[in-house]
């Protein structure tokens, strides 16, 4: 079992911004998600020395490299690049290393070595002035987050959005103030890295719904849950924490925050609720009535933020509309009509719960592409809701095998699995070609739900979405 013991010192090792200059700075953690990148230009722009290490090599770290080295306004005289290893004595001889969230401290001799440890979240908490609202849970972080940043702006505020998401706030740290509302999604690893740190004050914090998560790191819930619970930590009276009503989570945390608590969920009673989205499904209307919730504490009028939220376009790889393709009518199907097919990227659903959310997204059956690596969880939730998709087809992966008895069990049909998605959409399509009776009437809905991590075959869920859709996009033309 995992248990994140560990607790940083309280503060921040840089006194102040110019405090960086000259410091001997190791950023543990390139990587392809741009928080490395982000640490990397931040502290080269400060004047620091900066050793930056990741056990990838220069290859699979070529996109991030040229991004850096291809930017002629960035100056990298002072920052040299250990990749394909670590160097104990890049962290000894350190006067602060930055570690990448997805590192586990404990057990880990390279962190031991660090006489400081700070993260990109820690410094930027440290430093801005700006009012943050923090989103944490299992379900609809990214959702959530994205709405209320959205909200925010069309509402007329300079807002910011970073963190989990794939946007480092160092990216935006300068231009914050005391007057622009900065939106972050934290996960339970950066939850982590802030704890006894005292930096982490929200006005807002907003608790989506807790479900079995990263089970394959922690082991047991418990674990888990106590670093979601760090959001709240250092929250005062004038603040406010969104907790689930009919969730037992929430009435834990609601126990427990000292901030004001502002329930949601549907038998509680909100200040506004959203009734009509343009992203389909129940609990996407549920993700936007938090954002409107928080829009109202930030002063927003009731009617304008449901105005503003119902015509919310949604974000990348959360059942993500990109491409219809329609069926030609010389087909095998025998149509008067031509069959619309339209095609959903929720690649970002990497947890079991997170497919039945997107198949009861649709009044139509979909289509349900998924399958992909296992993370340690139960896929009960994944297979009780998978008979209502109108055909699944899987993708190789030991979360696929892990699930394929529980289809069994059910009476439950499936296609594959296939070894890419090349593969897979070549037999969903040549299925389709091949069919005879279809209902013209509705467009089939095709959603891409993995309801699995993405090792293995991808980088990571957004390397997967975006193959996903440069796929679908070169063979249904």
């Amino acid at each position: 079992m995992y248990t994140n013991t560990h607790s940083y010192p309280a503060g921040c090792f840089f006194k102040s911004l110019e405090d960086i200059k000259d410091k001997k700075v190791t950023i543990h953690g390139l990587g392809l998600n741009g928080g490395g990148e982000a640490s990397v230009r931040f502290f080269a722009r400060y004047g620091a020395y900066v050793t930056v290490t990741d056990m990838k090599t220069e290859e699979q770290l070529a996109p991030t490299l040229a991004s850096l080295r291809g930017d002629p306004s960035l100056d990298l005289s002072r920052t040299r690049f250990v990749l394909g290893k670590h160097e104990l004595a890049d962290f000894e001889n350190a006067d602060v290393v930055i570690k990448n969230p997805g590192i586990k401290y404990e057990g880990n001799k390279y962190l031991a070595a660090a006489k400081a440890i700070e993260t990109d979240l820690s410094l930027f908490l440290s430093f801005t002035k700006a009012p943050v609202i923090a989103v944490t849970g299992s379900k609809g972080k990214s959702s959530t987050v994205s709405a209320i940043h959205y909200g925010l702006c069309e509402a007329g505020f300079e807002a910011y959005l970073g963190g989990n998401i794939t946007v480092s706030p160092l990216t935006f740290l300068e231009k914050t103030n005391e007057k622009t509302p900065v939106v972050l999604e934290l996960s339970s690893w950066q939850l982590a890295d802030l704890k006894g740190r005292g930096v982490l004050k929200p006005h807002i914090t907003v608790l989506t719904k807790i479900v079995p998560d990263h089970q394959n790191w922690y082991h047991e819930m418990e674990a888990y849950v106590n670093d979601k619970k760090l959001i709240y930590a250092d929250q005062g009276p004038d603040d406010y924490t969104l907790c689930m009503k009919d969730d037992p989570w929430g009435e834990a945390f609601a126990n427990e925050t000292k901030a004001k608590v502002v329930w949601y969920g549907d038998s509680a009673d909100v200040p506004v609720r959203i009734t009509d989205a343009v992203v389909p499904g129940e609990h996407m209307k549920q993700n936007l009535t938090n954002a409107a919730i928080v829009m109202t504490l930030m002063g927003v009028p009731a009617d304008k933020a449901r105005g503003i939220l119902s015509v919310y376009p949604g974000i990348a790889h959360r059942l993500e509309y990109f491409h219809s393709w329609t069926v030609p009518e010389n087909s095998a199907t025998g149509s008067a009509k031509p069959l619309e097919v339209r095609f959903y990227n929720d690649s970002a659903a990497t947890v079991p719960d997170a497919v039945a959310a997107a198949i009861r997204s649709f009044k139509e059956a979909p289509v349900l592409l998924a399958g992909g690596t296992d993370k340690g969880l139960e896929f009960t939730p994944f297979a009780d809701a998978a008979g209502e998709a109108c055909a699944i087809y899987l993708l190789e992966g030991t979360g696929t095998d892990k699930l394929l008895p529980e289809l069994e069990k059910r009476g439950i049909s499936w296609n594959g699995p296939y070894a890419s998605l090349d593969d897979m959409l070549a037999a969903f399509k040549a299925d389709v070609l091949a069919a005879e009776d279809t209902d013209e009437a509705h467009p089939l809905n095709v959603v891409f739900s993995p309801g699995a991590t993405s090792f293995g075959m991808f980088d990571n869920e957004f390397d997967r979405g975006n193959k996903f859709k440069a796929k679908v996009s070169e063979i249904f033309y």
